[in-house]
């Protein structure tokens, strides 16, 4: 495998080595893999790769980049297919970038819960779009990573109940059309920032508020800076594990199922980590004097759906499967 890195990525590297959100490597395999994700080592997830990290360190030494500190962040599925990058936490809407008809997946309201999602990724439907990106992208998704439900947090006291009281805020969005999208569809302006620069623009009111799931508020200290959480419950956040084809196809058959194992079961430990701490932080943050209520989710629901069946996006969904996701139970 071509290992080269550019001086840029040699100096990000080296910060990774230096940051405490770098995870050491485990040390029995042979056969390096490098990971990187824009989550902190606060987050489930960074557990989820330690536990993922054991159980393949008989054949691989896990290397885990946390922070954006190797590569930032929607720059990771590129780093994949260049094979510069040997596994990563991969945003939908970086892969709907260059196969549009996964817009669909990033779409507000389109999956009930954490176990639509993955019984939607278990399905003919979601197996037919995994072989899209392994076809087209020669990236292995080894299974979706739910991180909780998206929630809208405001730093201003405003009262929201409509899509149309978010009028002017300026919502923190991830860079990207999809994310974009996602920001007119409940209603608000959305603003492109980084992830790791969203509390400081809170602080300073660069940005009104953002959406988050609650385990990523509670990480990222989002809630020092914020009045209030809305429960829109607009996008049940997810991203995907992957793995490089080129790594995928060196491995003899026996060695992909051992893979294959080790990650579904360090994804199903997450998603239930993460269910059981959404019910936990909805009370901790009133507790710590956050107002947390429910706004009315069928105007959310309504407002949102309009926006994206009238999109540009819409035009390139797989005939039907918006309403076959939408009947599945």
């Amino acid at each position: 495998m071509n290992r080269h890195i550019n001086r840029r990525h040699a100096i990000a590297a080296g910060a990774a080595l230096a940051s405490t959100t770098f995870l050491p490597a485990w040390a029995q395999g042979t056969t390096p893999l490098r990971f990187a994700a824009v989550f902190s080592d606060r987050d489930i997830r960074a557990d989820m790769m330690r536990m993922f990290g054991k159980d393949v360190e008989a054949d691989f030494k896990l290397e885990v980049y946390l922070n954006s500190t190797l590569y930032r962040q929607g720059t990771e599925l590129v780093a994949l297919q260049r094979n510069n990058l040997d596994m990563g936490n991969i945003g939908p809407q970086d892969i709907s970038k260059q196969v549009p008809a996964w817009s669909l997946l990033t779409s507000a309201y389109l999956f009930r819960d954490a176990n639509h999602l993955g019984a939607f990724f278990a399905s003919d439907m979601g197996t037919e779009m995994k072989k899209m990106v392994e076809d087209q992208l020669k990236v292995k998704i080894l299974g979706p990573t739910f991180f909780g439900t998206r929630q809208v947090g405001l730093k201003p006291k405003k009262k929201i109940n409509v899509p149309a009281d978010l009028a002017g805020i300026k919502l923190r969005m991830p860079p990207g059309e999809s994310w974009a999208l996602l920001g007119r569809s409940l209603g608000a302006n959305p603003t492109p920032m980084a992830y790791a620069e969203t509390y400081t623009g809170l602080q300073t009111g660069a940005i009104d508020g953002q959406d988050n799931p609650l385990p990523n508020v509670q990480n990222m200290k989002f809630f020092e800076v914020m009045s209030q959480i809305v429960l829109t419950s607009h996008l049940v956040g997810y991203d995907l594990l992957t793995v490089s084809m080129k790594i995928w196809e060196s491995m003899t058959p026996a060695r992909q199922q051992a893979f294959q194992a080790a990650a579904d079961k360090a994804i199903a430990w997450s998603t239930a980590e993460h269910l059981k701490r959404e019910k936990e932080l909805a009370e901790s943050f009133r507790q710590q004097g956050l107002d947390v209520y429910e706004p009315n989710i069928d105007a959310f629901r309504e407002h949102a759906q309009k926006i994206y069946l009238a999109s540009a996006e819409a035009k390139q969904w797989p005939a039907g499967m918006l309403e076959k996701i939408n009947a599945m139970r």
